[in-house]
């Protein structure tokens, strides 16, 4: 069984409902960290959640390229990235292995404004990952895990378990995860989604991060709205940790 696992839930600041199912699996126990987006409606609420219990300390950036206004602008001149109402409307191609040099910078801009956000409102964030995983994008992962080693955090691998990753995939984000590793350090082993766990390909051994989105959820499961009636998160995470201390229900010690 692996040695410490992690449960983060993405999403943290989308809005008032999801912050409050966050609180939830905070206050259950069954959270060990979670992501907040900086541009969103509900930023400042899960900002002064974070400041409580056991999500202090434990809150890290979920950087956002696909959703809501961006809060730099040099990002707006950029068709691939905005549209021209001035909202984000990613148009780059998951496998693009290039971006130009003032698209770079303005993605550098970006992040630099969506971290600085946080900590203006008394969140230094803990780790580093994205909104749907816009850093599994190779230059946009670069310039993610170039700014998480200057800060001194770690970041999230591009999953690696589940059971639509084949051949070329699985090559794919093998050689961007040793690219993110040489350049920074990694929040776990191994990444994986509920599902999953739910299909029996959780590892032996390592570090795991499992993946929720509460934004997704009902109002009464912890677990993404694609697992099985009745089946929540926490009866997963229960079987999988079985054997292994609860320590994997809080955060994980990163290197």
């Amino acid at each position: 069984m692996p040695t410490k696992a992690i449960v983060n839930a993405d999403d943290f600041g989308l809005s008032a409902r999801t912050n409050a199912i966050i609180l939830r699996g905070f206050q259950a126990g069954l959270l060990s960290s979670a992501t907040i987006m900086a541009n969103m409606p509900g930023f400042a609420g899960a900002c002064a959640m974070s400041q409580k219990g056991a999500l202090k300390g434990h809150i890290g950036l979920h950087f956002n390229l696909t959703h809501g206004r961006p809060l730099s602008q040099a990002i707006l001149r950029e068709p691939r990235f905005c549209n021209a109402s001035g909202h984000f409307a990613l148009r780059l191609k998951p496998y693009s292995l290039f971006l130009r040099r003032r698209e770079r910078l303005a993605v550098i801009e970006e992040l630099t404004a969506q971290w600085a956000r946080c900590v203006a409102h008394g969140v230094v964030p803990s780790h580093l990952d994205s909104h749907q995983h816009v850093h599994n994008i190779w230059p946009i992962g670069e310039v993610l895990a170039r700014f998480a080693r200057d800060h001194g955090v770690p970041v999230r691998l591009a999953r690696n378990i589940g059971l639509n990753i084949g051949p070329l995939k699985w090559l794919f984000k093998t050689t961007l995860n040793k690219r993110l590793r040489h350049l920074c350090g990694a929040t776990a082993d191994h990444v994986c989604t509920p599902a999953d766990l739910k299909a029996g390909l959780a590892p032996r051994s390592g570090v795991l991060e499992v993946v929720v989105h509460p934004s997704a959820l009902g109002s009464k499961d912890f677990g993404d709205a694609y697992l099985a009636r009745g089946e929540s998160l926490r009866s997963l995470i229960d079987q999988y940790l079985a054997d292994t201390p609860r320590v994997g229900y809080r955060r994980c010690q990163m290197d």
